[in-house]
């Protein structure tokens, strides 16, 4: 089972961590984004707003909202190689 589905991340009596969140976003990719950002609200909806772990968790669904939407830009990309897209089409190929 993947680590982003260890459903023990979900009881009630477990205390998310940054390390959770690390988990999850690790090897986040464009096609993944909406996904693993669902994840995370899940895993730090019953925290407090002031929780360090909450305003963490916040800040990476933004970060995955961006990379859904703009694809994936940070990183190691080498010279032959393309940024890994994002959800918005080309406006040339669009019917």
């Amino acid at each position: 089972m993947s680590g982003a589905e260890l459903p023990e991340r979900l009881e009630p009596g477990h205390q998310a961590s940054v390390e959770d969140l690390r988990e999850l976003t690790g090897a986040a990719t464009p096609h993944f984004a909406l996904q693993i950002r669902d994840r995370i609200a899940r895993l730090i909806e019953r925290l407090p707003p002031d929780d360090p772990v909450r305003i963490e968790g916040e800040r990476e669904i933004a970060r995955l909202e961006r990379m859904a939407q703009e694809g994936q830009t940070q990183g190691h990309v080498q010279e032959h190689e393309l940024p890994l897209p994002s959800l918005v089409l080309d406006p040339k190929h669009e019917a």
